[in-house]
């Protein structure tokens, strides 16, 4: 199976419940001081000094993922300040002509597709390079998948949002094939508007048929969905080409929980065990009862334990102790199943490899 390969060589239990993060994390203070200068026409701080301090930040998260207990870690996105607007500006025939308000006091610079759009410099390639040097663990590198790409945006070239989505897979294809190159074996495709729109799910099953093209099958492919309603896209997605689908059920106490039942679920599954959105951070005996209703859904060998989605919007301490915690409860779920203290029904299909 792909997750084994993420196993540590001195991994202290005989199950092996896969630990990581979503993506995005809280930036520290200075970096966005050092953006503040770099947009300051009267300071001397220039694009140099600031690729200095995203690399600085970059290896900080990275540790601190790692120093967690985390198994596969990310740089917590450090060089990215939005998961649409960050490869809208790296990607020929998009155009940004300033924010959007999307709820309360937030806006989004949400940007226009006004010509075809093309593959210009790579996205996350020297992203992927640095962190993967920085870390002693594996990296998973999260990509921002087509069908969100497409739908938060205005189109003004193609006929429709389908038309573009496709489009755009080919050129995550071209970007995850660079990836994979380079030497990735984990990426994690975000979705999180695939559960809000009804009857899309066929529109992101052929996107993610075009990205996966010539993937090696070595290379462990997720998707990470949130919000919406689930049975919008179950079962539909277990036809996807994914080996992993990642999805947010901490924040509604597991209210979807059974969507998921039935039929049988036959991929992997990360779900979420953390509450992104409360700054409280979880017991240890909490996260573990949050593991033991996943285990209602998948064996431990196909579970992966994680957060709902990104912790960028926390505070740092608070997103780290969520981390530390659900690393501790994942660890002790596996010694309490090593010694048959915990009941798991055999899974009625395994996943692919």
């Amino acid at each position: 199976m792909t997750r084994e390969q993420f196993r540590p060589t001195d991994h202290p239990n005989d199950h092996f419940l896969l630990t990581t993060v979503v993506g995005s994390y809280p930036k520290p203070k200075w970096l966005h001081r050092a953006r503040d200068l770099l947009e300051d026409n009267s300071s001397d701080f220039d694009e140099e000094n600031f690729a200095e301090a995203k690399d600085d930040a970059s290896r900080l998260i990275t540790n601190e993922h790692e120093r967690s207990g985390l198994d596969v870690v990310v740089d917590g996105e450090m060089r990215r300040n939005e998961m649409v607007e960050y490869f809208a500006h790296r990607i020929d025939g998009y155009q940004f002509n300033g924010p959007v308000k999307v709820w309360g006091h937030n806006y989004f610079d949400k940007p226009s597709v006004v010509d075809e759009v093309s593959y210009g410099e790579e996205w996350l390639v020297s992203e992927y390079e640095y962190t993967s040097e920085v870390a002693v663990r594996p990296v998973k590198v999260p990509i921002t998948g087509p069908y969100t790409l497409a739908s938060w945006s205005f189109n003004e070239v193609y006929e429709d949002d389908a038309d573009l989505a496709y489009e755009l897979a080919d050129l995550v294809n071209e970007e995850i094939e660079a990836l994979v190159e380079a030497g990735t074996r984990y990426i994690q495709i975000d979705e999180p508007a695939l559960a809000t729109t009804p009857d899309d799910h066929a529109i992101v099953g052929e996107c993610l048929r075009r990205i996966v093209e010539d993937i090696p099958d070595d290379v462990r492919l997720g998707l990470h969905v949130c919000y919406g309603d689930y049975s919008r896209i179950y079962p539909e997605i277990l036809d996807y080409p994914v080996h992993e689908f990642d999805i947010e059920l901490c924040n509604g106490d597991y209210e979807q929980l059974d969507v998921f039942k039935e039929p049988t679920f036959t991929k992997d599954l990360a779900v979420g065990v953390v509450d992104i959105h409360a700054r409280e951070v979880e017991t240890v005996d909490d996260i573990k009862n949050n593991i033991k209703k996943a285990l209602e859904i998948v064996p431990p060998e196909r579970l992966t334990v994680s957060p709902d989605c990104g912790l960028k919007l926390l505070p740092r301490e608070a997103a780290y102790g969520k981390m530390e915690n659900m690393v501790t409860a994942a660890r002790e779920i596996e010694a309490e199943l090593d010694a048959g203290e915990i009941d798991v029904e055999p899974a009625a299909v395994q996943a692919d490899d």
